[in-house]
């Protein structure tokens, strides 16, 4: 059985019809300006994969940064930024995930790692799952080896680790 973090929760601001109505948005600036509340995740996440054999954490964009570089700097571990399309300067490799309004795409830089090199994926939130899907389906393509992926927070409602075809997933906070 998973430790309860739910002390962190007070520390997350609830917006009712954000971005649109009937949505309740979870928002994690009110956690992030809390420097007791930044360190306990940070130190929940590094405690987590620390000497695990991580070689990167990747961290997808743009709050899987926040977490993710610091996560790497913690565990001695690289950090790569999984990046939205157009934003990354080298050759990628690209994956296509829905949402409500169309279709996005995540890139990474093909030679961000080697062949059954160790990764953690960070990010803040899983909800309906389809941009940690593109995010696995981009670490499959370059053959690396999942060894989680990491959120800050996940919705257990949404069903987002059905779209993971059995990856394992570790979530702080769960509503």
């Amino acid at each position: 059985m998973e430790k309860s973090y739910n002390y962190l929760k007070e520390l997350i601001r609830d917006i009712p019809d954000f971005p649109i109505e009937g949505v309740l948005f979870r928002d994690i600036t009110t956690l992030l300006k809390d420097p007791k509340g930044l360190k306990d995740v940070i130190d929940i996440f590094s405690e987590r994969y620390k000497d695990k054999g991580i070689k990167y954490i990747l961290g997808a964009d743009a709050r899987g940064f926040i977490f993710g570089s610091a996560i790497a700097y913690n565990i001695g571990a690289g950090f790569i930024p999984i990046r939205k399309k157009g934003k990354l300067p080298y050759k990628t490799a690209s994956a296509s995930y829905e949402l409500e309004y169309g279709k996005n795409e995540v890139e990474i830089h093909i030679d961000a790692f080697e062949k059954g090199d160790k990764l953690v994926i960070v990010d803040d939130l899983l909800a309906t799952g389809g941009t940690a899907k593109a995010m696995v389906d981009l670490v499959r393509k370059l053959e690396g080896d999942i060894e989680e992926l990491a959120f800050m927070i996940e919705l257990e409602d949404l069903n987002g680790k059905e779209k993971l075809d059995g990856e394992k997933v570790f979530s702080i906070i769960k509503y």
